[in-house]
């Protein structure tokens, strides 16, 4: 299911899904894909059996990512095997023993999450051993951009999150290129996912990458 990068053809993922309304703006608007949050710690987290209804109204297509901190690899295993999951995606400063122990339950996609401060936690991600990276400004959520400066010559293929909005996302795509922009926060209002802002976030990515 892993896809390859194509430079300039940047995806989109809309994270934190967690209710049946979410799912329909989702389905309205077809981002390549969506996040569904397992971590415990998180204000956007879903259990299983949410997460597993979720997946039931998503239209075909558009690929479910696990978002997991320091999770049981079993566990992991078993929503991939069930289908409620595509992708795994860790968020909780997994070291490659836990990516080689999850590679060996299952062969389904891995995004690994890293927090970029300096330009040394670029040189870890480039290491990184899963299939994709993903680049934050934090534990993920938070809503804050990093310092974009620090990717200048950065090349491995990666998602962009941290503090992406409708309103600065056409900046990131532009000078950036990143594979996947990565949004949130950025898409709600009082905590809740907002269906003008999704949309919007949709429609300057799209036209930007049209340009």
């Amino acid at each position: 299911m892993m896809e390859s990068y194509v430079e300039g053809s940047t995806k989109i993922k809309f994270c934190g899904l967690r209710t049946t309304e979410d799912v329909e703006y989702a389905n309205e608007l077809r981002p390549d894909y969506v996040g569904f949050v397992f971590a415990k710690n998180s204000k956007r987290m879903v259990t299983e059996r949410q997460a597993e209804l979720l997946k039931s109204a998503l239209e075909p297509g558009i690929i479910k990512v696990g978002v997991f901190v320091r999770e049981d690899p079993e566990r992991i295993a078993n929503l991939l095997h069930h289908g409620t999951i595509d992708y795994v995606q860790l968020h909780g400063g997994e070291d490659t023993e836990y990516i080689r122990k999850l590679r060996k339950l299952t062969d389904h996609p891995i995004i690994q999450a890293f927090r970029v401060d300096t330009k040394e936690d670029l040189a870890a991600a480039e290491k990184s051993e899963a299939d994709y990276i993903l680049l934050d400004s934090g534990t993920g959520g938070t809503g804050t951009a990093f310092n974009w400066e620090l990717l200048k010559g950065f090349s491995r293929p990666y998602f962009l999150a941290g503090g992406l909005s409708p309103e600065n996302v056409r900046e990131a795509i532009e000078t950036l290129h990143p594979y996947v922009v990565d949004v949130s926060s950025g898409i709600e209002t009082d905590g809740r996912k907002d269906p003008a802002k999704m949309e919007k976030f949709i429609d300057v990515v799209r036209s930007t990458e049209s340009e």
